[in-house]
């Protein structure tokens, strides 16, 4: 046995005890190693380091089912592959057709209409108005309104976030958070051709 492989079976062993520096000591060890492998499969920087993390997070977890019957770096060689192959196999099912190809119909083939999901410029223009007539109206409330709105609209927070984050009880933030909709609603109700209230 080699003075490498008892040195990276005492890494495993450790790791397999829960010493946590060991795992590290062993990725530092063949992480270039395992990059110049994994590039030479994928021939793309970034896939290389996908395929590499993937890897090492898959020696993580079956690292206390390694039994030593075969050399760390094969092991790894064949977790690696794996990664690489299952990249492979996610990626195939994408379908993807070229931008300019067309589409067979009845009347023979047609060019490929796209949709942008942008909208119109008109779509862009009144998303814009509708956006800014909102902040003049939140303004308009109260600061405690403005900021509840904020928190469960902008922010996503739940109710108890926000109970916590104001000290508050969970029924007055839903009554305060109802009442601050209300106010918006009726600022906004003169824009009714713009929100469609």
């Amino acid at each position: 046995m080699s003075e490498r492989t008892s040195e990276d079976l005492m890494l495993i062993e450790r790791a397999q005890h829960g010493d946590k520096s060991a795992l590290n000591e062993l990725v530092r060890k063949y992480e270039v190693r395992a990059y110049q492998f994994a590039f030479r499969l994928t021939r793309n920087p970034e896939e290389a380091s996908d395929v590499v993390a993937e890897a090492f997070v898959r020696v993580f977890n079956a690292l206390p089912n390694f039994k030593g019957n075969s050399q760390f770096t094969t092991w790894l060689y064949r977790i690696l592959t794996n990664c690489f192959l299952d990249l492979r196999k996610r990626e195939s099912r994408r379908q993807t057709l070229p931008i300019d190809a067309g589409v067979q119909t009845d009347e023979g083939e047609m060019e490929r209409q796209y949709e942008d999901p942008k909208g119109t410029p008109h779509d862009s223009l009144e998303r814009n108005e509708r956006g800014q007539r909102i902040e003049q109206a939140l303004k308009k409330l109260p600061e405690y309104q403005q900021a509840m709105i904020m928190m469960y609209h902008a922010e996503q927070l739940s109710y108890e976030e926000i109970s916590e984050a104001l000290d508050l009880p969970i029924g007055t933030v839903k009554s305060r958070l109802n009442r601050a909709r209300v106010s918006l609603r009726e600022l906004l109700a003169r824009d009714e051709e713009l929100f469609r209230i």
